[in-house]
């Protein structure tokens, strides 16, 4: 009887070594490069370009600004946020300001951007309603629009958060994006943009939106470049 033949072991024998070297080395970069990854997000080095908040225009087409400094409370309880908050007027077009407000977060630590924030997603008097508002580029944003009543008068609210380069107007699909990024990406960045406007008597909400965001077409590009994709 003729012992089995050994030409299979040996034919694996110099190239199956390269190749289970190969895929080592392969399984030993891309462990790296991920690790790299992590510890570049964790020191807010990661590859999303942005520019200070503070560096947006301070006129627009004829409208003047005035920026104001968030009240202590807000600074004391959200740490590292970035923030700006902007009145705009326009002499030339009698009618009430319009205000902007930005609160980025490079990190959350728990509830950081919905917690101390909360006050500036307002509980409407009216049934809030999530409306669609035509980018520059043409494409849509998904944002809340409310009526807040005080004893000042009504006042139309816009505001939406940014996780991760998306435009969400639900709060709960933000949190969940966070949620779902920090695990991924070790990312875990995100804003509040606000814009708002004391309403005219007998103002709708529409005529109210579309008022605002004569400046907010304006103002959605530098927005972008103000807060990370």
């Amino acid at each position: 009887m003729q012992p089995p033949s050994s030409s299979p072991i040996k034919s694996v024998g110099i190239g199956g070594r390269s190749i289970r070297f190969a895929s080592a080395a392969l399984l030993m970069l891309a462990i790296g490069l991920f690790l790299h990854s992590r510890y570049s997000r964790s020191l807010g080095l990661g590859p999303w370009p942005r520019v200070f908040l503070s560096s947006m225009p301070m006129q627009i087409d004829g409208w003047s600004v005035t920026d104001f400094t968030p009240d202590k409370e807000t600074l004391a309880l959200c740490g590292n946020a970035e923030f700006l908050e902007r009145e705009y007027k326009k002499a030339s077009e009698p009618q009430p300001e319009i205000n902007l407000f930005i609160g980025y977060f490079p990190t959350q630590a728990g509830d950081a951007m919905f917690g101390p924030l909360k006050r500036r997603s307002p509980r409407p008097s009216t049934p809030r309603e999530v409306v669609q508002i035509t980018r520059p580029d043409g494409t849509s944003l998904p944002v809340n629009r409310c009526v807040v009543s005080t004893f000042r008068g009504r006042t139309l609210v816009l505001y939406w958060f940014r996780v991760d380069g998306r435009n969400v107007a639900s709060e709960l699909w933000a949190k969940y994006y966070l949620l779902s990024d920090s695990i991924r990406m070790n990312r875990s960045d995100g804003a509040l943009v606000r814009l708002y406007t004391p309403m005219l008597d007998g103002e709708s909400p529409e005529a109210a939106e579309q008022r605002v965001m004569k400046l907010g077409f304006q103002l959605l590009p530098l927005i972008d470049n103000c807060i990370p994709r």
